[in-house]
């Protein structure tokens, strides 16, 4: 009966995490008031780039997978922009107590991507984000064709892969 009960769990928790990475695919982003690290007004509509694929990663500075997935990616950023023509929007769910934290933190790594403010967590909450980092990957159209959570060393080349598999016109499965 314990095996049972044993198989049907691990059933139960390989099902959520198949759903959790598959749960918005071809689904648009829903359109939620964000800030830049400057503090002015930005939408998440605004989240597009001229039919490239783009890469949404949800962080926070108290993260430490979050900041080692965006400094991993920062190191190769450049040159996956120039093969590529991708766009990482980095979205930090930091609330008003550590929000203070994110600029400083983004200057200091020299991130060169888009960093966005979601104090109050509404777009995390909209995109159905539970822990963080919490990564999407968007083909030309704006349509999440994927999504991860958590962080391990080498996730970045398989994000990168399925970017020029987006590239060639290619669907991610």
């Amino acid at each position: 009966m314990k095996i049972i009960r044993l198989l049907l769990l691990l059933i139960l928790i390989s099902s959520y995490s198949y759903a959790q990475e598959n749960i918005f695919t071809y689904k648009k982003l829903p359109t939620v008031k964000l800030k830049t690290v400057k503090g002015l007004p930005f939408t998440s509509d605004s989240i597009v780039n001229n039919g490239k694929p783009v890469i949404i990663s949800f962080w926070a500075t108290w993260c430490k997978p979050c900041v080692r997935e965006l400094s991993t990616i920062a190191d190769v950023y450049d040159d996956w922009v120039k093969e590529t023509g991708v766009k990482l929007y980095a979205v930090s769910v930091d609330d008003s107590r550590s929000m203070t934290l994110v600029a400083p933190m983004v200057n200091g790594k020299g991130w060169d991507f888009t960093v966005l403010l979601d104090p109050n967590s509404d777009f995390k909450r909209a995109m159905n984000v539970g822990p963080i980092p919490h990564t999407f990957l968007l083909n030309g159209k704006g349509e999440v064709v994927f999504q991860h959570t958590s962080f391990a060393e080498g996730d970045e080349l398989n994000l990168i892969e399925m970017v020029r598999k987006l590239n060639r016109g290619e669907t991610i499965k």
